[in-house]
């Protein structure tokens, strides 16, 4: 060398510089790694925290005294369960309990749900008894009818009403815009703002985007919807009665509920852990129609399986099978759902899937921001992100992926050539 100074690869300073960059990125990188590893723990504990508040395992976990309770909260209130974790944490000992502060915020959050539990009830009941006036047969479908399932009734953390009316969809609408005028009419359903609890008035329970498997859900509704106006339960604490759907109608129909709402917003633990408990209360209605006092005979054994046979043709034909597979691993993984209680047998791969999905967006997808925020969006860029996010489920489901931008086109066109709102 000849004592110049060499710039190719800059100055000493440079030099320290890039080093310092290296190694603030590599501190990142190890915090970040650290944080996802005690999410990930966290999260675990959750499953196992929940297991025990909706009586799944009967002991409280182990893992429960490792809780950051900050944490399981921040996860229940944006899966929607906070109520039910509250019935959980009123039967720990005080030493695994949260604090003080946590604690009382946990309780006027579960006793807020626990009022709006009592006007949905209330409610509910009101609004299925004018309907019936009025000459329609009707159920509710999903909500306060789910909620009779639950441990606790007022723990569910509730939304609007959703009401099946019988009639068609042509005599419903004359019904809906002579009562509260101007209403946006969708596929399945139409507002019906007339309290301040909300109502959805429904012509069919629900639909799906394929065309095929659309077709073959509208003539199963149209086969099995008049029993569903039969069955009347009596709603807790005097709130009166309502016709809810039968728990076998469940089995698929809130499976097929889920389904469609993968491709529009999202699904989270909330409505997962509402068919949970169908799951529950169908094999406990199948075991004890078999008489279990005894042990179980031949053909009592052989009665079972066809039934769950016939469940499992119904789900395939509908197009449900891939799906119910996924959701059977889930409620395993979350909710500890026992294998001789399962309508499929479990896939993992997609479970997996279907689960990372639901952590991530939440109830309903409301904290899904992989595409931008959903706030004050306006139709343009809904109609791109919703698109944009379903590319993710082509691979997965591709029929109703695929089919669900081209369904939503086609009843846009269908409504404005109807001169529908």
């Amino acid at each position: 060398m000849d004592g110049r100074k060499d710039y190719r690869y800059g100055s000493e300073d440079d030099e320290q510089e890039r080093g310092d960059d290296v190694a603030q990125c590599l501190q990142d990188t190890f915090f970040h790694t650290c944080k996802s590893i005690t999410m990930i723990s966290q999260q675990r504990i959750f499953f196992d925290f929940l297991q025990f508040c909706i009586g799944s395992v009967a002991e409280i976990p182990a893992s429960v005294k490792d809780a950051d309770w900050k944490v399981l909260y921040d996860i229940a209130k944006k899966q929607a369960v906070v109520g039910v974790l509250f019935h959980g944490i009123k039967r720990l000992p005080k030493e695994l309990a949260p604090d003080e502060d946590l604690l009382m915020t946990w309780m006027g959050m579960a006793q807020r749900i626990r009022q709006q539990n009592a006007r949905l009830f209330m409610d509910s009941a009101k609004v299925c008894k004018n309907f019936q006036q009025e000459g329609f047969r009707c159920c509710i479908l999903k909500g306060q009818g789910n909620a009779l399932l639950y441990p606790d009734p007022y723990m569910r953390t509730p939304g609007d009403i959703d009401i099946y009316l019988s009639g068609g969809r042509k005599r419903i609408m004359q019904y809906v815009n002579k009562v509260c005028p101007n209403q946006v009419m969708r596929y399945h359903h139409v507002d019906f703002p007339v309290m301040k609890t909300a109502i959805e008035v429904h012509f069919t329970p629900s639909y799906m985007f394929f065309p095929l498997h659309n077709r073959r859900m509208q003539k199963w509704f149209g086969k099995v919807m008049d029993l569903q106006c039969s069955n009347r339960v009596t709603l807790p604490d005097g709130y009166g009665e309502i016709t809810v759907p039968t728990t076998s109608f469940n089995v698929i129909y809130i499976l097929s509920h889920l389904y469609r709402h993968v491709f529009t917003e999202g699904i989270g633990l909330r409505q997962l852990l509402d068919y949970y408990f169908v799951l529950v209360k169908w094999h406990t209605d199948l075991t004890d129609s078999m008489d279990l006092n005894t042990s179980k005979s031949l053909p009592q054994i052989t009665q079972m399986n066809t039934d769950l046979d016939a469940l499992r043709h119904e789900i395939k034909w509908l197009g449900l099978w891939k799906f119910a597979r996924a959701v059977m691993f889930v409620l395993r993984e979350v909710f500890g759902l026992s294998e001789d209680k399962m309508i499929a047998p479990m896939d993992e791969k997609e479970g997996k899937f279907l689960l990372d999905e639901i952590m991530r967006g939440g109830n309903f997808g409301q904290y899904d921001t992989r595409l931008g925020s959903k706030e004050d969006e306006g139709k343009l860029h809904r109609y791109i992100r919703m698109n944009l996010r379903n590319l993710r489920f082509v691979r997965h489901y591709p029929t109703e992926a695929l089919s669900e931008p081209l369904f939503r086109t086609w009843f846009a066109v269908w409504k404005k050539t109807h001169g529908i709102r």
